[in-house]
């Protein structure tokens, strides 16, 4: 089989092509697990956070990608939850132990044998690949291949992080950064909650207006100051600069929700930034989403597929995934990027 393949931890300023298109022989699905014909693969953030050493593969080489579509080729002994054919997708959630006390609270997102998708184990950046079939999900049958991948990760995480920033009707909702995380969840937030109004932060002027296209009441500079003060804020960029930025837009008692899994290192300097009064008085929060649970991503997919919510994306072949992450780590963004493999 095809697959896009990561043997090192690289710095793309030096190496624009980090994976090597290589041919691997088709993975056995083990004890419940099944073998998968990918057909669509997301490309998230997350895979240059891995590429680039901020949450590194335990071991090397590792195929990404953890916005997974494809079907169910073949089970393995005791795997009878799907039957070959069958159209499933796959998270960033790969597996927890199912034991431990955030297992059982339904927090498997905070499992310390937490195992992610394209991480841990190997990913959908290939024709086939391998899953517990407890982390599988059906598809919503109106959705293409493609444009379901980008609901299993920047869809799921946006919609836990709109559900843990405390948003109530009426309220100001703030994003900061305009990628495939936000646009869905502004798509999410103007369904949820009709009376709320949204606030975009971005860099980029194409992201800004893609924005107000999709309905945001306000779009401005990350240093701008909204005409409101903002309840909750939703941060997804990869950068420190922002949560400095977005803490002084908080009204009182308002909730900053940081939506990555690591943050870049060149600017951590700005932290150093925080004045107390001006970003934290009067009892502001600050809360990290940490990876997703199935309930995320089993719960969104229902409720995209009942709004429904259509997320906007670019397509690109297996072979060109360098080219879609060299395109994200440069901000040339309008919504998600996806691989197609049929």
């Amino acid at each position: 089989m095809k697959a896009m393949l990561l043997r090192q931890v690289w710095d793309l300023r030096t190496q624009p092509n980090p994976l090597e298109l290589v041919e691997l022989p088709v993975p056995e699905p083990g004890e419940g697990e099944v073998l998968l014909r990918v057909s669509a693969c997301g490309v998230c953030h997350t895979e240059l956070d891995e590429i680039e050493g901020r949450t590194p593969p335990p071991r090397f080489p590792v195929t990404p990608g953890h916005q997974v579509v494809g079907r169910v080729e073949k089970a393995g002994s005791g795997a009878k939850r799907f039957k070959p054919g069958e159209r499933v997708g796959v998270a960033w959630i790969h597996s927890a132990c199912g034991k431990c006390p955030y297992c059982l609270a339904g927090e498997e997102n905070l499992c310390a044998q937490f195992r992610a998708t394209g991480r841990d184990t190997n990913g959908g950046y290939a024709e086939y690949m391998t899953v517990p079939e407890g982390y599988a999900y059906p598809i919503p049958a109106l959705y293409s291949d493609s444009e379901s991948a980008p609901l299993l990760c920047a869809g799921a995480i946006g919609y836990r992080s709109l559900r843990l920033s405390g948003l109530e009707d009426g309220q100001n909702l703030g994003l900061t950064g305009f990628g495939a995380s936000a646009h869905i969840v502004l798509k999410l937030a103007r369904y949820q909650y009709p009376r709320a109004r949204v606030f975009v932060f971005s860099r980029s002027e194409p992201e800004r207006a893609f924005a107000r296209e999709l309905g945001a009441e306000w779009a401005g500079n990350i240093e701008d100051a909204p005409p409101l003060k903002l309840e909750s804020i939703i941060d997804t960029t990869p950068v420190w600069r922002p949560l400095v930025e977005a803490l002084r837009c908080l009204a009182p008692g308002g909730r900053l929700v940081i939506n990555a899994i690591r943050k870049e290192e060149l600017d951590k300097t700005n932290l150093t930034l925080i004045d107390y009064p001006t970003h934290l008085w009067m009892e502001k929060e600050i809360k990290s989403i940490a990876n997703i649970t199935r309930k995320d991503v089993q719960e969104f997919l229902q409720i995209a597929a009942q709004i429904p919510i259509h997320p906007e994306y670019q397509e690109f072949a297996l072979e060109d995934a360098n080219r879609a992450l060299l395109e994200m780590k440069n901000r040339k963004i309008r919504g998600a990027k996806v691989l197609c493999l049929e």
